[in-house]
């Protein structure tokens, strides 16, 4: 059993250096999940791995099956869930490529299936969301991105908006005032959903572009996929360090 799992977002589909053991076919309760789980070993750890966007990267933020993504890793023994994502900086010391420990998150979306609580309910539940990162491994990530010496941000509250479009200026505009300093568009409903089935869930956000209104010009993919590139290395150091001290 993996107690860890790592949930790779936009620039992170394939877990570089993972050993792979098996690549494992799952359906839930709530439908199929993003991607086949890929267990294996990582720097000498046990770990399962899930593409949020697919394998080839085809389903939008808005189309994810969250649900389905956080009870198969439920359903498969995971007790921690790293979730990496790409985000824009909104505060001005996440430059491209930095990467980011939030410890807060507000959530813009909509439409989306935001609990596994309510159908067929004895009564209604509510879970406490006051802290919506595990803070354990919150610290281990902080650890481990001292320990391999890349650019990080040790706090933060992100942004979670819809997507698929970018924001406009105007809306990033509101997000500062709001108090948010990076957005992005997959935090939120998985956050929550890994608090209802009781997993410790962290996150570590790459930032891939200034956020609308806040760089030069408007906002280019080639740019995105430049900053990915720089960011995704800083994650594998990070993951790296990261393994010893879970």
């Amino acid at each position: 059993m993996a107690a860890l799992a790592i949930i790779g977002g936009t620039g992170l589909t394939r877990l570089a250096g993972l050993e792979l053991t098996e690549r494992r076919v799952v359906h839930t309760r709530w439908g199929s999940p993003s991607s086949a789980l890929l267990l294996g070993r990582l720097h000498g750890r046990e770990v399962i791995f899930l593409a949020r966007h697919g394998e080839r990267h085809t389903i939008p933020p808005h189309r994810v099956n969250y649900r389905a993504n956080i009870q198969a890793l439920k359903d498969a023994g995971v007790e921690r869930v790293l979730a990496v994502a790409a985000v824009g900086g909104i505060r001005g010391d996440l430059a491209p490529g930095r990467l980011a420990i939030p410890d807060q998150i507000i959530d813009y979306t909509h439409g989306r299936a935001q609990t596994f609580f309510e159908d067929d309910l004895e009564e209604v539940v509510h879970v406490d969301f006051t802290e919506p990162y595990c803070e354990a491994l919150r610290r281990r990530l902080i650890e481990a991105a001292e320990a391999a010496g890349v650019p990080f941000s040790p706090h933060g509250t992100y942004a979670a908006t819809e997507g698929p479009r970018l924001e406009t200026a105007a809306e990033i505009d509101r997000l500062e005032r709001d108090g948010c300093h990076m957005v992005g568009m997959t935090g939120m409903p998985e956050a929550a959903l890994a608090r209802e089935a009781g997993l410790c869930y962290a996150a570590c956000a790459v930032v891939a572009n200034w956020a609308a209104g806040r760089g030069e010009g408007p906002i280019g993919m080639d740019e995105i996929r430049r900053n990915l590139e720089t960011g995704m290395g800083h994650v594998g150091r990070l993951l790296e360090a990261l393994m010893p001290r879970l």
